[in-house]
């Protein structure tokens, strides 16, 4: 089972079947591929852009405000009970790269952000309407082998994954409270599993 399976349990039933396949278990030595086009990336309250540019060093949030941005994702098993994912912003400016790792833990589904995991995210999982809604319960902050929990400072991640038609559409939205949205994209793709080459 995926790590969402793990997490919804008896609701992943309830996932409209596009998304099924999407949060499904992917097979050892295959990966999902998906391509498409955020309307919308990053923030456009640019006094946030220094702090983003040091989250951007490990791939984590971005300092841009964009729309009309194509992307691609890579979901691939680790063999660990974890799925890893590799999504490419394609900016204006050039690309970037955004990955993580989610998993279960003890915590519940815990997304580890960046390349180096420096942040990780507990999320409760919900189907509603055969959409699948993520919003987080905490954030922990990792310097170095002190790992600092964010409390009542953490922002708040909600993500909601749908159909749209053929397509498939995700909406992230961070937010802090009496400051309000402080990143975001949304969009839609395609999405499949296949075979790695020479598998």
């Amino acid at each position: 089972m995926s790590p969402w399976e793990r997490a919804l349990r008896e609701q992943a039933a309830q996932l409209d079947p596009a998304l099924r396949a999407y949060f499904g278990a992917i097979p050892i030595g295959s990966a999902g591929r998906g391509e498409g086009v955020f309307d919308v990336v990053g923030t456009p309250r640019r006094w946030l852009w220094p702090l983003l540019s040091l989250l951007a060093l490990d791939g984590i949030v971005f300092p841009v405000w964009e729309h009309s941005v194509p992307f691609t994702i890579t979901n691939r098993p680790t063999g660990r009970g974890t799925v890893r994912a590799r999504r490419v912003f394609h900016f204006a400016g050039g690309d970037a790269v955004m990955s993580d790792e989610i998993g279960i833990t003890s915590a519940g589904l815990t997304d580890r952000l960046g390349e180096h995991a420096l942040v990780s995210s507990t999320l409760s999982a919900t189907v509603v309407n055969g959409r699948l809604v993520l919003r987080s319960t905490g954030v922990v902050l990792r310097l170095g082998p002190v790992r600092v929990p964010l409390g009542v400072l953490a922002p708040r991640v909600t993500l909601v994954e749908r159909t749209d038609g053929s397509r498939q559409h995700v909406s992230l939205r961070m937010s802090l409270p009496g400051v309000g949205t402080i990143y975001e994209y949304s969009g839609t793709f395609t999405y499949r599993v296949e075979k790695e080459n020479g598998v």
